[in-house]
Parts: structure tokens; sequence; C-alpha cells
């Protein structure tokens, strides 16, 4: 790794969600001249395990084994003025700080917490029903459920920057975007103003870029076979420079693979619009980003321009609708997929009839899956088990005491029903957990104040002014292309050939990212990725719109497709509910005229 450029600063990304490794601290900690590491802990779903954590204990709701990680390596940090921003705090940041201070208090330790707060909306939601705003689901435009279990506002980074300004070694915080982490710390060096809105953009890519850990550096690439030791992958560090420019690389002697190709494939995740992607400080325009190698395993990226932001925070909630249940079979020998099949369907049989005599309803949802016989692929499926399969079925229903009975039938197929019926007998039965869905919508920001905290005291602080703007749509979409001729040797080919891609979600949509492996596919990938074809390959899986967005200086592709998830998250009945498999089913379409 090159030696730190004493103008820029060095941030590590550590942890891209909750249950990451912990290799990622021990790397980062020991590169020389670092002098940040983050930790994201919060996708969308997290905050409904914390809720049910909260529920039970109202002392937590916060990433617990966070703790144990900083018992070790705060200290390290503190002695190399290496300071850690983590939104481990969750549902309770307060809770997770005073836990953390405990530990340190007892090990004889020194430090400056911060805690950022402030992101509970769910007393906003309730003055706005009392006010009569009418407040619809921004993806289903469905109306609100009566009641939330969680409601957390995505806070931007000036709060996080407030308290390093106030001499925290650490801070913690609740909600927040997950490049806010990053951002802070810059706005924090840097002392970037909410009017320096091309920074503000480059900042929040650059920890768009490492917020999900080790996919930056050659997780989940499509090219997997390129990535070396995935033992010892390296977490993302990254150089960033006063206007926000930054180079990405990995710890020396890690392994891993930064290129021009991994970092393309991150900076198109889950970014929807690439010309508007929305956060809290700043509305980023990626499409003017360019990519450039500069050495192994090194990328320097820039070029983003920011934009006002508008005047909402994007508000993620949770409540309860009924229960789930998914029970699993292992099935080997002769016709294996036709037994899995017909186990699944006698299993939802037996259990409505058992139903009916009790005066039970039916189920509201159930999907049967067999899994490696290229379920999500559907009409395009090549592939018939043999030998083995494995059997999934997932069922929601309103009563507990009807998903329970489900439970209890999964077990007695290793007696009734094919011969050759295995699977996870010595886990027990399979739970029966509360069905949570997420609610999304947007409210006034004014009508939340972020709160500051540092080394026990609160900070009056007050959220910057920040210019706004309504939201725009200036982003290229496809909406046809010049007929072209496809060369020979292309033909019949999948798409995998000359393109590369990752997936990912919000909500009940699916973002695929797709590039170019070379600048002269551009054309033809313009060609194939017309919505309307993109839609008829994926008919099985996306009910709704597709759209396509062009970023031209990386030769890429982002598609947005809505309703593709059958919900999304928790909602979703399928095997695959966060779509992270989706660029890898679009890589299998055929190349034809």
């Amino acid at each position: 790794m090159n030696q730190p450029n004493k103008n820029n600063i060095r941030i590590g990304g550590a942890c891209g969600f909750w249950g990451d490794s912990s290799l990622g601290t021990e790397q980062l900690l020991q590169v020389p001249g670092m002098q940040y590491i983050t930790y994201d802990y919060l996708a969308e779903l997290t905050l409904a395990i914390m809720a049910g954590m909260r529920m039970k204990n109202p002392e937590h709701g916060y990433a617990l084994d966070f703790i144990e990680l900083m018992k070790k390596a705060l200290p390290v940090a503190k002695s190399r003025g290496i300071k850690i921003i983590a939104n481990a705090g969750g549902l309770n940041p307060a809770s997770c700080a005073a836990a953390l201070q405990k530990t340190m208090d007892e090990m004889g330790q020194t430090v400056r917490i911060g805690v950022v707060s402030g992101d509970d909306a769910t007393l906003t939601l309730g003055q706005l029903r009392k006010e009569g705003v009418e407040l619809k689901d921004q993806h289903s435009n469905l109306p609100a459920p009566p009641f939330f279990l969680t409601a957390n506002a995505y806070l931007g980074a000036f709060p996080i920057a407030a308290a390093l300004d106030a001499g925290a070694d650490i801070v913690i915080t609740g909600r927040v975007v997950d490049s806010a982490m990053v951002l802070g710390a810059l706005v924090h060096e840097y002392k970037w103003q909410p009017t320096d809105l091309d920074q503000l953009a480059q900042g929040s890519l650059a920890g768009h870029i490492v917020e999900c850990g080790a996919q930056a550096t050659g997780g989940l690439f499509t090219d997997w076979q390129s990535v070396p030791d995935w033992a010892n992958i390296g977490y993302p560090v990254i150089d960033v420079a006063a206007d926000g420019s930054f180079e990405l690389s990995k710890p020396e002697g890690t392994g891993g693979l930064v290129n021009k190709a991994v970092a393309t494939e991150q900076l198109l995740y889950e970014i929807h619009d690439p010309a508007n992607y929305a956060l809290p400080d700043v509305v980023c325009d990626f499409t003017t980003v360019y990519i450039e190698e500069t050495a192994p395993n090194r990328v320097k990226i820039h070029g983003a321009k920011g934009k006002a932001p508008s005047d909402q925070y994007k508000v993620c909630a949770t409540y309860p609708e009924g229960f789930r249940c998914i029970g699993m079979l292992s099935i080997v020998g002769f016709d294996a997929q036709a037994k899995a099949q017909r186990t699944a369907e006698a299993i939802l049989e037996r259990t409505r009839a058992m139903f009916k005599r009790q005066g039970l309803s039916d189920y509201t949802r159930t999907s049967i899956e067999i899994i490696g016989s290229e379920t999500d692929l559907g009409p395009h499926a090549k592939v018939q088990l043999g030998h083995e399969a494995m059997m999934r079925i997932a069922i929601t229903h309103a009563d507990k005491k009807a998903a329970s009975i489900f439970s209890r039938e999964i077990a007695p197929a290793g007696t009734s029903y094919a011969p050759g019926t295995s699977g996870n007998f010595g886990m027990g039965r399979p739970n029966v957990t509360p069905l949570v869905k997420m609610f999304s919508c947007f409210v006034p920001k004014h009508l939340h104040t972020p709160k500051v905290q540092v080394a026990g005291l609160n900070l009056d602080y007050q959220e910057p002014e920040h210019p706004v703007s309504a939201p725009e749509n200036t982003a290229t979409a496809i909406q046809s292309a010049k007929p072209i001729s496809i060369p020979a040797e292309l033909l019949g080919k999948s798409l995998i050939e000359i393109a590369h891609g990752r997936s990912g979600d919000k909500g009940d949509t699916s973002n695929v990212g797709i590039v170019a492996r070379k600048p002269e596919y551009w054309p033809l990938l313009q060609h194939l990725l017309q919505p309307a074809k993109v839609k008829n390959f994926l008919a099985h899986l996306v009910k709704g719109e597709v759209h396509t967005f062009e970023l031209p200086h990386v030769q890429a592709f982002n598609l947005v497709m809505k309703e593709a998830l059958d919900g999304g998250g928790m909602t979703s009945m399928r095997n695959d509910p966060l779509g992270k498999g989706m660029a890898q089913i679009l890589l299998s379409m055929t190349i034809k005229e």
C-alpha cells in the first residue's frame, strides 16, 4: 500500500453489515496512516431484528457484539490516533454508548464517546397522522398500517462531524445513511459546508464505495475466479483529497482484488437513478464519475457532481402482520426433484385440512421452491435435478397457531412420504416468527432535530442550513436503441460473456448494475438492455416497471426494476428475498438479434 499523503484523509471500511467478520478491524488497525475506521451495521431489516431485542430488554436494540469488538479494538485505535464511527447504536445508541463506557471504565481506559440520535420517527409519524396527513408507502403507494414497531429517519453527516469537532474518539449513531459515516469524517476534517455540493457528493461516493466492506475489494465480483485468497480478503481503504476525489485500495498482504471492474460494480450497487442518488445532505449525480486504475490493486474515483437535497428525510418503518415459517428438507435418490415437489404439496394439503377441521383460515401466502432446480430462472431453467434436491416451503398466516401446525408437519415427511427424505431433523422444528413488513415514506426535515452528545454532555447542536431543491429526473434512460449487427461469434452466448454485474435491493425494487467488459460492447448492451427486453426476460420475477439508466464514463448501466422481489425483505417468500442473485440471472440472458 502507498504511504498516506499527508494532505489526504485515510479511512477504512471494516464492516458491511451486522455479522461481518472481525478480520476488517484487525487489518485496518495495522494500516500505516489510518485515521478513521467506519462500521456499517444497519441494513433495512436489521432494525426489525433489533426491535425484537428491545421488546425483550429495553436496554438492548443495538449491535451487542460491537461492545466485545471495541473492547479489543478501541484502546488500540486510540493509541494510534484512529477514530471510530459506527451506526452500531441501531434503535438504542444511548444504551450502546453506556455499555461501551462501562466496559472502557472497567478496563481503565479513558475514551470520549460521541452519540448521534434523534432519528426515531415514531412520534413524527404520529404527529403527521393527527394533522390529517395521509401516509403512503413510497414503493407500493399503500396506506400506512395502524401502528409501527419502529420508524427511523435517515439522518446525514453533519451531526457526526459535530461530535468529532467536540473531540469524540468514537461516534456511535442510530439510523444515518450508510455513507454518512465517511462523509461525517470528511466534513469534520475539511470543514465542508452544506453549499459544497460537489465535495459532498464525492465524499458520499467514497462512503458508498466502502459501506459494504469487502464488496469494494473483490467480494461478490462477477469474475470470482480472478479474486485471490478469499479467506484473507482485504477490507477497503480510501485516501480522500480535499476536493473529495479519492483512491481505493486494500491493506498490503491481503487477498481480494481492487480494479476498475470491481469498483464499478460497487459504484452501481443499490443507487437506483444514478443522476439523482438522494441523500440528506446532497443529491449525487454519479453519471459523471470516472474510475481509473493507478496501480495494482488501486483505483482513482472522481467526477461526481452534487445538487441541493430536498427538505425531507426518508423514514423506514416496520410493522407486524401475522407470522411466518420456513421448512426445508433434503431428498435424495431417483427422481429427487419430483419427490421434493410432491412432498411440499402434500405438507400444504395436509395442514390445510387440519386448519379446516379446527376452524382456522387458509394461509395468507405460500411458496414452494426446489433449490438447485433453477427455480429463479423460471422459464429459462435448463437443469433438471438428478439424485439430490432441497425442498423449501415458506408460509405466512395471520394466526400463530396455524403457523405452528405447519412447523410440526415438516418432520413427519421423514416417514410418511418419499424414500430418501432426510434433512434438518436434528435441528428441531422450524421456528415460527412474527412477519415484519417494511414501510417507507418521507417526512419534513423541520420535524426532526438530530441530537449530539459527547462524553455524556449534550451539545447545543443545530443542523446547518442546507440549500434545498425539488427532485429532478436528469438521468439518461434507455428508451430505444438503434438496430445493430451482432457479431456472429457472440450470437447464442450468454450476457456474462460481454458484461459483469451486481444486484441489490430497496424494498420491493431490485437494482442491477451491468458493466461492459470492453468499450466496444457498449452499443450491444444498449440494444440488449432496453427495458422491454429486460422485462420480458425477467417476467417470472419482475411485475412492475423496468428503467435502464446509462453511466457512459464507466460503460455501465443501472437497471431499476419495481415489484421485483415478491415484496422484498422479510415480506418476500423467495429464497433470495433481497435480489442478490438477480444480476446472475440477467447475465444468463442469451445474446440474440
